[in-house]
């Protein structure tokens, strides 16, 4: 990656993508253990992110009692599960082995 130094003596670009010399995406970096560590701790917390909002706003609408409300109530439930699920998944498969491989070295 260049920083500012080396970027302020080069001529300056032509093109769109002329200012996102700073934002180029680091395929090393999320090719690495660190990397998809990081990648699977990220998916990890998008999914307890995603049971709390939808539980909040699921026990919200119900409280309005209409029938339209308990809809969104059941749908929210349900998708509470799959991502309680997806979470469930994501822990067991790839963040529990990782720790164990990097306990016995």
């Amino acid at each position: 990656m260049f920083n500012a130094w080396s970027r302020r003596d080069r001529p300056p670009e032509d093109g769109t993508a002329a200012g996102l010399d700073g934002f180029a995406v680091d395929k090393t970096f999320l090719s690495s253990l660190k990397g998809i560590l990081l990648e699977t701790e990220l998916d990890f917390l998008r999914c307890v992110s995603a049971i709390i909002i939808f539980l909040v706003v699921s026990f919200a609408a119900v409280t309005s009692r209409d029938g339209a409300a308990i809809a969104a109530f059941v749908f929210g439930i349900i998708l509470v599960s799959v991502f309680a699920y997806d979470a469930f998944k994501i822990y067991r498969t790839e963040m529990v082995p990782r720790a164990a491989q990097g306990d016995q070295q």
